[in-house]
């Protein structure tokens, strides 16, 4: 039987600092002051408003599956943080993995909060840019990247729909777009397993994760390039890496007769 992490009506707290998952153990909780209904608390063991991604958690070889109630009447709702076209997916991009999905927008465009939750990070970062975080009563976290303006603050409570920041070019980017994450206790997820984005809603939901969620991890570890150099051919660069040069067209977008370019990296694996 799957582990079911579900929104759930019981009062839990929300951590002010960065906490030891071995000294912290998760126990029900009845009486607090300063609470909020967050069912996340029975999955993480910390709330860091500093470091954007803290957990080590690897779920590539988790056994049971996981049920993510996404929405339900009560207690959640969803909202698409933008609408229009996609530019680039969830892979491996420029020899390196894109961990989310890159949304078309103008500078000063509205981005929103796709789920209730509350503001883990808001803050200026050399990768992302301007970010915002959340992490959702779902138990799912939500990344929004190279923003212009940040509207909201850490440990801000917000809801599907509520205004993060406006979009914009900041960090690593080259043009204006936004940057959409969604991650399961640190583990990135291809935000496209979860929302429609054509038609800007979810897929379904309840989301159910499970470890071929994550098979891109072993893959991306398995990647290997080549540096083109003088002489070189297609079929000497297949045969010195043990590959064939139909594999070689299909990892590197060529045709048989394409020419190679000196210096110029190209993927074997």
């Amino acid at each position: 039987m799957g582990l079911k992490a579900q929104v759930d009506t019981t009062k839990v707290p929300i951590r002010d600092s960065v906490g030891d998952p071995e000294e912290e153990p998760i126990l029900p909780v009845k009486k607090y002051t300063d609470s909020i209904l967050i069912p996340a608390y029975y999955v993480y063991h910390q709330w860091d408003t500093v470091n954007i991604h803290p957990m080590k958690v690897d779920l590539s070889k988790m056994r049971d599956s996981i049920y993510v109630q996404l929405v339900c009447d009560q207690n959640c709702d969803f909202c698409c943080p933008f609408i229009g076209p996609t530019t680039s997916n969830f892979g491996y991009r420029h020899y390196q993995p894109h961990f989310g999905i890159d949304i078309d927008l103008e500078t000063g465009d509205t981005v929103r909060c796709a789920f209730d939750g509350r503001v883990r990070i808001a803050k200026k970062n050399k990768s992302y840019g301007n970010v915002v975080i959340v992490r959702h009563n779902n138990g799912l976290e939500t990344i929004y990247a190279h923003l212009s303006k940040i509207l909201v603050q850490p440990d801000e409570v917000v809801s599907a729909g509520t205004v993060l920041g406006l979009g914009g070019s900041t960090g690593h980017s080259t043009g204006s777009h936004l940057h959409f994450e969604v991650r399961y206790l640190g583990n990135p997820i291809n935000p496209s397993d979860v929302v429609d984005f054509r038609g800007h809603k979810l897929l379904k939901d309840t989301l159910v994760i499970t470890k071929a969620n994550f098979k891109y991890i072993s893959e991306y570890k398995a990647v290997r390039y080549y540096t083109i150099k003088k002489g070189d051919t297609l079929g000497k660069i297949a045969k010195k890496n043990g590959t064939t040069v139909s594999k070689l067209c299909k990892l590197n977008g060529l045709k048989p007769n394409s020419t190679l370019r000196v210096g110029k990296k190209i993927r074997v694996r």
